[in-house]
């Protein structure tokens, strides 16, 4: 196997559930990679198959912390800033081909390997065994380090957890069976991705101040779009923001105030702006009233 191209296992979609017979971890956003080590060198692989060793040097330190002779991974590439993994940050190293751009991106915005499955150990497959075996292993068999760590999971709880992902700003959960093995190449209903709903661009027209821990930033953007030639108000958002987003969005809408209002909105304290940003969000649904139900920034567009 270690000298294989080898395809990831993949999960179809479902919605939120709790369950006894499952595992429930982060979904990850970023590229997913194939980790192979052997005797000390590492190659990685992505999804297409690949060899996208050279694009992250400094993962060349991950050999280090794998305890093993050889062993094959699966799991998630990704750039964190503030604690979350940015995708477009990671969109940087994807695309850097530069000898000289690659070893600065390196340096400026390093990666790290989110681990989540073991393939192959000490030149024995492990893609048989059940889930929960293969997560002990993975675990003996790894030192976390600043650009390698073990995803962790929760059991049972995966509609409350897929609520606190969400609120944190993150892509989605995993959700996977205790006793999955692992199918290479294949699709299979052992693993299951719940990702929000639905997701909207809309133009920010005003914004709340924040209260308590977020005195002096943001406490909600106010949303609209634009249909027919005309507003509609949206809803407000108040999570999913990094602090530094947060310092960053204020200093941007209050360039921007007017005293004129975009729609009506049943909020107090409004400051507003001229629609000139706009913002990607998720949400779970559109209440009656045309508003997001339990929406969640993602990006500023």
């Amino acid at each position: 196997m270690l000298g294989e191209k080898i395809s990831p296992m993949l999960a179809y979609s479902a919605e939120p559930f709790d369950s006894k017979k499952h595992i429930f971890e982060i979904k990850w956003d970023g590229s997913r990679c194939i980790l192979f080590s052997d005797n000390g060198k590492i190659r990685l692989q992505n999804r297409r198959l690949m060899n996208i060793t050279y694009r992250y040097p400094e993962l060349k330190q991950i050999a280090q912390c794998i305890k093993a002779k050889n062993a094959i991974f699966d799991g998630e590439l990704v750039v964190l800033k503030d604690g979350k993994p940015d995708f477009n940050l990671l969109q940087h190293r994807e695309h850097a081909t530069d000898p000289m751009k690659i070893t600065l991106l390196s340096k400026d915005l390093p990666a790290t390997y989110m681990v989540f499955d073991i393939l192959f150990l000490n030149n024995k497959k492990c893609i048989k065994r059940p889930l929960m075996e293969r997560k002990e292993l993975l675990r003996q068999s790894i030192k976390e380090s600043a650009h390698l760590v073990e995803s962790r999971f929760i059991e049972e709880k995966g509609i409350s957890f897929f609520k606190r992902v969400r609120e944190k700003g993150l892509e989605g959960i995993m959700a996977k069976a205790k006793h999955s093995p692992y199918l290479i190449g294949k699709r299979s209903r052992y693993w299951l991705k719940i990702k929000p709903k639905h997701s909207a661009i809309c133009y920010i027209v005003g914004y709340t101040e924040g209260k308590g821990e977020r005195k002096g930033l943001i406490g909600a953007l106010v949303l609209a779009t634009r249909e027919n030639g005309k507003w509609k108000y949206r809803g407000k958002v108040g999570s999913g923001f990094s602090e530094e987003e947060m310092n960053l969005l204020l200093s941007k809408l209050k360039k921007i105030e007017t005293k004129s209002s975009f729609v009506k909105a049943p909020l107090k304290a409004i400051h507003w702006v001229r629609p000139v940003f706009q913002c990607e969000i998720s949400f779970q649904e559109m209440t009656k009233r045309g508003c997001f139900r339990s929406p969640v920034f993602l990006r500023l567009i």
